[in-house]
């Protein structure tokens, strides 16, 4: 987890909070908390590394996986090369309801999860969110399109995404890099798509964060399709590749890994937040990081925590929580409903390369007429792609001519198409600390409860209709639906426990992301979101962080904060 303050950094204390007197002044201005390792990319980027030097050949140690990391390992990213990058389930645990099972998948080191993430970048239009308001679920966003745009414009520009304007009211286009040109297959589902739905079904490429041209000082993608392992050459955007870089070279940062957030401190008297309670990871020791302004960007679900964690006479159930919002309204997104098919037209056709794309089919659904089954929408991801030489791991054979069989024959073209759909925010989703549980460093664990409703299922179910729809409209054969019953987190995109909104009664964050009850404290991650859309959620972390700190800064220089 990370905890960004600023501007004192004490020395290491014998498990008591330190006085100021034992601070050390640094001649930085913020400090990132970091609770895991630092990353050496020479050593731990391993997207070149061959089956053939792994000792389980790529396909991992089952039995350490089901030992140490049982849920993490749900991720088809937690494997033998990346798997370092995940968490060990054992010193980081949590609970769940009995018949509600939650997939938390975490990764703890310098770059945290940006390191392994998908790299999908969206935009929300005013159609996610005034969408609360209207229909009358959960509070209204504090927010409107006009006010997040020109932060992701900026990140945009920072960060570089690749992507294709399409001029569409419910995904706004942005600032883009040229897109990879889709392959036959894509190119013609696309066509079939506008003509056959009349352009309300569009099958565009994926806007994501993998850059096709070099971009301020990193190198354009090569192809190699191993992302999540690690990019040497920084193509795809992370913490460790860019932002961290950045703050750097600025002079007024100062990083510390193995330092995991126990707890905010709270001044009562001043109301504000004076600090956090940090425990060493590896000495275990416990010591104070005193900061005028503390942003807490953890991820969802781990901010909250230390919030919760940090409970005080004035505030029982979490600091900050006078509205009784915190740690409710958990969300995640609902996958694993679709469709694949072959591709009869495109078997003379074949593709150089692995790129790191795919493509995308934006929401169609509840945008100009209602659904009479839920609310909300989905896009599908995708891709037409034929079987690789590494589908021989699972066929008997040997030898040259069994290696010739596999590349000489790929076998036919197949369109896949996976939906990602929006989940409603609800007050009975929800964490709380575990009363009897703690994490390898001794700090309160937490309990999840969360489950998808009837209106996310009907949802999927839906997705498996379209889906086929689409295939059966480009002359797809051999089609094959899909119903995953996933449970919540595995989508990864876990969002909510600390909403913004309008009204301190019903909400824990304001419209620029600060606590309402304690004003020097931030949470710009997916914490704050207030519902969820159908869009993938980084970059939206992003802007909002970005909006958040322009915000601060401009309090600190009119004393204000």
């Amino acid at each position: 987890m990370r905890s960004l303050s600023a501007p004192e950094y004490p020395a290491a204390g014998r498990q008591r909070s330190l006085p100021s007197t034992d601070s050390r002044r640094l001649s930085s201005k913020t400090i990132v908390l970091e609770a895991g390792r630092p990353i050496d990319p020479a050593v731990d980027y391993v997207e070149h590394v061959m089956p053939y030097e792994k000792r389980y050949r790529g396909m991992g140690d089952r039995n350490r996986l089901q030992r140490y990391q049982p849920i993490q390992s749900q991720c088809g990213a937690c494997d033998e090369y990346a798997g370092k990058f995940f968490v060990n389930d054992l010193d980081n645990p949590y609970s769940t309801p009995e018949g509600k099972p939650f997939s938390w998948i975490r990764g703890r080191q310098v770059g945290g999860k940006s390191i392994m993430w998908g790299r999908c970048v969206f935009r929300w239009s005013d159609l996610d969110y005034e969408a609360n308001a209207k229909e009358g679920v959960a509070v209204d966003w504090p927010l409107r399109y006009k006010d997040v745009a020109p932060w992701w414009s900026y990140v945009e520009k920072f960060v570089g995404i690749q992507g294709r304007h399409e001029g569409l009211a419910q995904l706004p286009d942005g600032e883009f890099l040229k897109p990879w040109p889709m392959n036959a297959a894509e190119q013609k589902a696309r066509e079939v798509l506008l003509t056959k739905f009349g352009g309300e079904r569009l099958i565009t490429n994926m806007r994501l964060a993998v850059l096709t041209e070099d971009h301020l000082g990193r190198q354009k993608c090569h192809l190699c399709g191993n992302c999540y392992r690690g990019c040497v050459t920084l193509s795809y955007f992370s913490s460790l590749n860019s932002t961290l870089p950045a703050a750097r070279k600025t002079g007024n940062l100062t990083l510390r890994p193995f330092s995991v957030v126990h707890s905010v401190i709270y001044d009562p008297s001043t109301r504000k937040a004076t600090g956090v309670r940090v425990v060493d990871s590896n000495t275990k020791e416990m010591f104070e990081v005193k900061a005028k302004v503390i942003f807490l960007c953890a991820a969802a679900l781990e901010s909250t925590r230390i919030l919760l964690n940090s409970a005080t006479a004035e505030f029982p159930k979490g600091l900050g929580n006078s509205s009784g919002e915190l740690g409710h309204n958990l969300m995640d997104h609902i996958m694993g409903g679709g469709a694949t098919g072959e591709l009869p037209w495109a078997k003379d056709r074949r593709e150089v390369g692995r790129r790191p794309d795919a493509i995308y089919v934006p929401r169609f659904r509840n945008v100009k007429t209602k659904h009479p089954d839920f609310q909300r929408g989905y896009g599908f991801e995708g891709r037409a792609e034929r079987a690789g030489w590494e589908r021989g791991a699972e066929m008997a054979g040997f030898g040259a001519g069994f290696k010739k069989s596999l590349i000489g024959d790929l076998g036919p073209w197949e369109m896949s198409f996976d939906g990602f759909g929006e989940m409603l925010p609800r007050h009975e989703n929800y964490i709380e600390i575990d009363p009897h549980l703690v994490d390898a460093w001794g700090i309160p664990a937490l309990r999840i409860h969360c489950a998808y409703s009837d209106n996310e299922l009907k949802m999927q179910d839906d997705m498996v209709v379209t889906a086929t729809e689409m295939l059966e409209a480009m002359g797809a054969k051999n089609i094959r639906t899909f119903k995953e019953n996933n449970a919540p987190g595995l989508v990864i995109h876990e969002t909510g426990t600390a909403r913004m909104g309008r009204d301190p009664k019903t909400s824990v964050l304001n419209a620029h992301n600060q606590i309402w009850d304690v004003p020097n404290v931030f949470m710009t991650d997916g914490a704050c979101m207030t519902s969820t859309a159908n869009q993938n959620p980084s970059i939206t972390y992003m802007a909002l962080t970005a909006r958040a700190v322009d915000y601060a800064v401009g309090q600190m220089k009119r004393r204000q904060l």
